[in-house]
């Protein structure tokens, strides 16, 4: 592909760093003082007070909700985006809870405001808001109303690192966060993910939960001793509080974090001087243009016709594939979740017509390849492959 999704995301000074460590006689591997110091790092560059490093984005999305499953072992319901990916919308069904789809604001690509509050019920135990493509969800009236409602926000900031909302880091607003560090994200531990909290009991129970649910895991010598005492005949070594995962990273994802931490924040600015170019070359007559770019971290361009054109979606495909453009159709998580077969029976028959701002993402929508080295010649090519459809 001549413009592809991602382009160097794991540099020469990322793969040094690794091979430094492995240069040692008996280098440790498994999970250890790295990956310790990734997640110390990524706390005080987000603004949170602890982190748990895991293996994925999606990994990140299970723990937390499972999390949410222990304060409510009864269910309920979770407040989700039809446009997300996956593993937002399944690790609330691997969790006992119902989803709650919300129509999503074509400025943001995430849950639009009015949606979210109007199918807040007595049974809504949580709102999993996802940062679509970079852009900033949050709203401060959805911020008020959750706060006085004492309704949980979770943010999914798996697009959107560094991206902020009234200054402050996403992320590091709700009551927990996750991050993923897959190759095509703003840095890359190769596969990896990030939990994030203020919360001193999330963050032990986390810290379980990505090991088996071992009690040993805790940090906090209390909870060790409460469950010691509550479990005598037991091994204190082997104590297992919860029937949890196995999400541990490893030492290598930890150098690799460390190493593309450092440039993460220039990394945005690239990005983000990218998107306007990009926006401000496009033909506004035939594609948006009106994103909201407050607080912007952008993950990839969104090509999203104005109207509804199914002869002219077919050629602006035809022409990309053409002219080596890769693409995603439908952006984030292949468009509409809800068309998805994994919910069928789930929600009902037809439901997925509800939702007309995700529904034309799902069939005119796409992204295409922002990435830090792209050059500004080759935004303006892009751009003239686009105008040309």
């Amino acid at each position: 592909m001549k413009f592809p999704l991602m382009r160097n995301n794991i540099l020469r000074e990322d793969l040094d760093a690794v091979i430094e460590h492995l240069k040692q006689d008996d280098p440790i591997l498994t999970h250890g003082a790295n990956v310790r110091a990734f997640e110390a790092e990524w706390s005080s560059w987000l603004g949170v007070k602890y982190s748990v490093f895991v293996n994925s984005g999606a990994s990140a999305n299970l723990a937390t909700m499972a999390i949410l499953k222990v304060r409510h072992p009864e269910g309920g319901e979770v407040i989700v985006p039809p446009l997300a990916w996956v593993s937002d919308v399944a690790s609330v069904l691997q969790n006992g809870f119902t989803p709650v789809f919300a129509d999503i604001d074509p400025r943001t690509l995430s849950m639009d405001t009015a949606q979210i509050l109007a199918k807040i019920t007595g049974r809504t135990r949580a709102v999993f808001l996802t940062h679509v493509q970079g852009f900033d969800g949050l709203t401060d009236e959805l911020v008020a109303e959750l706060t006085r409602r004492n309704i949980p926000l979770i943010e999914d900031v798996c697009e959107a690192h560094g991206a902020t909302h009234n200054g402050r880091k996403l992320g590091s607003i709700g009551w927990i966060s996750n991050f993923s560090f897959y190759y095509a994200h703003h840095m890359s531990t190769i596969e990896g993910g990030m939990i994030c909290t203020d919360d001193p009991a999330v963050y032990q129970q986390v810290r379980m939960f990505r090991s088996h649910g071992m009690v040993r895991e805790s940090t906090d010598p209390e909870v060790r001793a409460s469950y010691e005492r509550a479990n005598p005949e037991l091994n204190p070594e082997f104590i297992f509080a919860f029937p949890a995962f196995n999400i541990r990273n490893t030492e290598i994802g930890g150098i690799m974090g460390r190493s593309q931490l450092k440039r993460l924040d220039e990394n945005v600015n690239r990005r983000n001087h990218n998107l306007k170019r990009f926006l401000g070359l496009i033909d506004p007559v035939k594609y948006r243009t009106d994103f909201k770019l407050e607080g912007c971290s952008n993950y990839a361009f969104n090509l999203i016709l104005k109207s509804a054109d199914e002869e002219l979606v077919q050629r602006l495909m035809r022409k990309m594939r053409e002219s080596g453009v890769e693409f995603r159709r439908g952006s984030a998580g292949g468009g509409n979740q809800i068309r998805q077969p994994y919910l069928r029976g789930v929600v009902p028959a037809g439901h997925h017509l509800e939702f007309p701002e995700v529904e034309h993402v799902h069939f005119y929508g796409f992204y295409i390849g922002n990435f830090p080295d792209l050059r500004d010649a080759e935004v303006d090519e892009l751009c003239t492959i686009l105008n040309a459809v």
